[in-house]
């Protein structure tokens, strides 16, 4: 695994530090660097070994910053990242989780009191001394005080999409070792929960200390938590990842107990006891002619376990997916055989909401079709940002520069496979009132219009709700974008009324979103099925801004799995005279 996203968050931390210092310009400079970096295909201590001329041939990173993190790659540190630390000991990542808080924030409030932790800060709002600083008043003291909870909370989970490409790796890793038979992750990261608290990683093999051994030389592990003879911890990125070792024939029982949920595996033993039978981590076992079921863990007739089909099948179950294993409904609907047949992974035939540099996107046009291509889609959507509540600075398209895309898209069109059905669009903004931003002439003039929320974020249920129906039923809006306005550990999104939106946009023949940023996943798992049984159209879209984010759109495949969404739910995994139909 590279090393990008560890030396973009260093890149990210100088960007911060600098920031809350008042630095002009460059904190912007290293963000655009860090963010280059990280999307960058080559790894960047291959790069750093040939040299900083090496590294610069990365956009947007010069001669300052190379040397900086061939510094790093070296050495495994920036001496002047290190300087600014000292000169700031703040927890930056926490501080600035709270809403309303940035690196600025942190800067004012340190020189002011001192604050260096989430405790401080939080105990400087009850004390009312915040709104005392100069800039600072009793509303923005008050959304400190109200935000510290969830900044708390989302310091002690990972968003699944930092920690799943670590995990890809590791088990790429793993099964390449000989003594490894089977590798799988477990628990919430295999139910692709949008965040989880640490990896899980689940190995069959006849020799446990071999593989031990070889998980803690495991490259991207930067420190060993622990090992023994059947587990082991490690950090990696600031993660942690758990291993544990099971013998080839309680592999299956192994995988589907420590997958989980524990409700489900409440529920699942419960099934089991029904029937005479004893369910645990290592197997199934017939405990009809058993004095005392409880005597052992492995009492009784073996009967299931090497497999976890075998488990489920012991009670007459078919194989659960493990997206839908929360003890939601999944083992009566088994039992009933009304498991929905969920939409499979890779069943996207295109993308319905991506950017270019015409915004804020990292790539040019053409660049983003080629990669669409790439992907065998049969259609693909631009739809850049419009002007509008919640843009920052020059990044959106008013209505002549769409115009004005409209003859790049036809240019684009000329040259790209027929197989592709090229889409224009836009993203406009959905206003406090649920007004547009875009003209409504040119609205009914794009293929496809996805709307969504970008700014007032904190509004009331009530409120909120009708603001998106409005947007929903206007007569241009294919598609509701982010509906909540979430960011993972970084803000809440909007609490909505998500049956009665999902019944508007179903009569509107509005789609909702889930964008498979893996930032938002929003609509997550609960809403979407809410919003399916409401009868709402489903839109997985990656929201890409580069090529490589495209990649996405596997995320959200799995949180619309985790909605229990079939292929006939989700608007782009139909055939494209059906797309166009539901579009126009």
């Amino acid at each position: 695994m590279s090393r990008n996203a560890e030396v973009a968050r260093q890149l990210e931390a100088f960007a911060d530090l600098l920031e809350a210092d008042g630095v002009e310009y460059k904190p912007n400079v290293y963000r655009r660097a860090a963010e280059n970096v990280r999307e960058h295909p080559e790894p960047i201590e291959g790069l750093a070994a040939e040299g900083a001329e090496a590294v610069e041939r990365i956009d947007g990173v010069g001669d300052a910053i190379s040397g900086k993190i061939v510094e790093y790659v070296e050495t495994g540190e920036i001496e002047e990242l290190e300087a600014l630390r000292e000169d700031l000991p703040v927890d930056m990542a926490a501080l600035t989780r709270v809403e309303g808080v940035g690196p600025k924030t942190v800067g004012k409030l340190y020189d002011a009191l001192g604050i260096t932790t989430l405790d401080e800060l939080a105990e400087a709002a009850e004390n009312e001394e915040i709104r005392e600083v100069r800039g600072f008043g009793a509303k923005t003291e008050d959304n400190i005080r109200e935000n510290v909870e969830f900044a708390r909370e989302a310091g002690e989970r990972e968003r699944l999409g930092d920690a799943r490409p670590l995990a890809d790796d590791l088990l790429a890793y793993l099964r390449d070792v000989d003594a490894v038979a089977e590798a799988s992750v477990a628990g919430s990261i295999r139910r692709w929960r949008d965040t989880i608290g640490d990896v899980d990683v689940l190995v069959a093999s006849e020799a446990s200390e071999r593989v031990v051994d070889a998980f803690v030389e495991w490259p991207a592990a930067t420190d060993t938590i622990e090992a023994g003879e059947h587990k082991a911890s490690v950090r990696a990125d600031s993660i942690r990842v758990d291993l544990r070792v099971v013998v080839p024939e309680e592999f299956g029982a192994a995988l589907q107990y420590f997958t989980g949920s524990k409700d489900h595996n409440v529920e699942l033993r419960n099934v089991a006891i029904e029937r005479d039978l004893k369910m645990n981590e290592y197997g199934v076992f017939d405990v009809s002619d058993v004095d005392d079921p409880d005597a052992g863990q492995r009492v009784g007739e073996r009967i299931a376990g090497e497999t976890e089909a075998s488990m489920y099948a012991a009670l007459d179950l078919p194989l659960i997916p493990s997206e839908l294993r929360e003890g939601n409904g999944e083992i009566e609907a088994a039992r009933e055989g009304t498991l929905p047949d969920l939409i499979e992974p890779g069943g996207l035939r295109g993308d319905l909401h991506t950017h270019t540099d015409w915004s804020d996107g990292r790539a040019e046009l053409a660049e983003m079709v080629t990669a669409a291509e790439a992907r065998g889609y049969d259609y693909y959507a631009v739809t850049d940002h419009a002007t509008g509540p919640g843009m920052v600075g020059d990044v959106g398209l008013d209505d002549e520069d769409l115009r004005e895309q409209m003859d790049a898209i036809d240019e684009v069109r000329r040259e790209v496979d027929p197989d592709l059905t090229l889409l224009h669009g836009v993203e406009t903004n959905i206003g406090a009132g649920g007004d547009l931003s875009t003209d409504d002439d040119l609205l009914a003039e794009l293929d496809v219009v996805v709307a969504s929320p970008h700014a007032a974020l904190r509004q009331d249920r009530e409120t909120a709700t009708k603001r998106l129906i409005r947007a929903a039923e206007h007569p241009s809006v294919d598609i509701l974008g982010h509906p909540t306005g979430r960011r993972i550990n970084e803000r809440e999104g909007m609490e909505l009324d998500i049956e009665r939106l999902a019944a508007a946009a179903a009569d509107a023949g509005t789609a909702l979103e889930i964008n498979a940023d893996p930032a938002r996943l929003d609509l997550h798992g609960d809403p979407v099925r809410v919003a399916t049984e409401a009868g709402a159209v489903i839109a997985v879209d990656t929201d890409a801004h580069a090529p490589d984010s495209l990649d996405y759109a596997r995320y959200g495949v799995h949180t619309a799995r985790r909605g229990w969404c079939e292929a006939d739910d989700v608007l782009n995994a139909w055939d494209t005279e059906a797309l166009r139909s539901f579009l126009h």
